[in-house]
């Protein structure tokens, strides 16, 4: 199951023109969605003018070189490691599902226009990368509806309660898990059912971003980093001290769980 290359196997009935079509209007939905993110929210504009007011009221002057010391530091911890999360299982299964992503998408594209048919053969990496990065989506993904979901416990709220915070990775778990479906049975008439599933489910990771927490990973370095600046500066953002007394979090109907 973990080998194949499920669409070059497609493009026997499906021109393999019409998955690359389909792969280029994917990647311009998350453009064109970030876009539309970034300008409704106006977070570039509130980045910007934090940035500015940091530096207006700095207590010392921080120079270019130490500001892309802190940009590579940034990469290293926040991005690359999920250093933010306290909790050692939500940060494995965060890790888990942004490297499977990264896995997923890669192999996907390079599988889609590299190797389109099954005239070329597919290198077995490529198909490993896709069947395991889905899978690890599947695995951190699911870990954290499950078990890890934010302030559910501690709130309160009913494990089944779903919001619109929730389409993201409910929409990037049906995507990934009905790939697989759609690749092991792929050779069977229920095939078919998954497939189109897979590309509901898929269009709707994409095409949702501007209702949806996509774009949070594009966001989330830059206010890493912009964090990580204000704290050179001595700004602190605006904010005041930390309190000597020690942070608690969770409330009286549940113990805290998630951080």
């Amino acid at each position: 199951m973990l080998t194949g290359n499920p669409f070059a196997e497609l493009s026997t009935h499906i021109a393999s023109g019409v998955s690359q079509t389909y792969v280029v209007l994917m990647f311009l939905l998350v453009v064109a969605g970030t876009l539309f993110d970034v300008i409704h929210k106006k977070s570039a504009k509130y980045f910007f003018e934090d940035w500015q007011k940091s530096k207006s009221k700095a207590s010392r002057q921080v120079g270019n070189g130490e500001i892309a010391a802190m940009a590579v530091q940034t990469l290293a911890s926040e991005v690359l490691t999920s250093s933010e999360f306290c909790s050692a299982r939500r940060r494995i299964a965060h890790l888990l599902t942004m490297y499977g992503f990264v896995a997923y998408v890669v192999a996907t594209a390079i599988m889609v226009f590299a190797y389109p048919t099954s005239a070329t053969a597919t290198p077995v990496i490529w198909q490993l990368l896709w069947h395991i990065g889905a899978l690890m989506v599947c695995i951190g993904g699911y870990w954290f509806w499950f078990f890890i979901r934010v302030d559910v416990q501690a709130e309160g709220h009913s494990p089944f309660r779903v919001v619109q915070a929730d389409l993201f990775i409910l929409s990037l778990v049906a995507s990934t898990t009905l790939a697989l479906l759609w690749s092991w049975m792929q050779s069977w008439m229920i095939g078919w059912i998954f497939f189109a599933l897979y590309v509901l489910a898929t269009t709707l990771l994409f095409g949702a971003i501007p209702w949806s927490k996509f774009a949070h990973m594009f966001f989330k370095p830059s206010a890493a980093l912009q964090k990580r600046v204000d704290e050179a500066y001595g700004t602190r953002s605006n904010l005041p001290p930390p309190a000597n007394k020690a942070e608690t979090f969770g409330s009286a109907r549940g113990l805290p769980t998630n951080y």
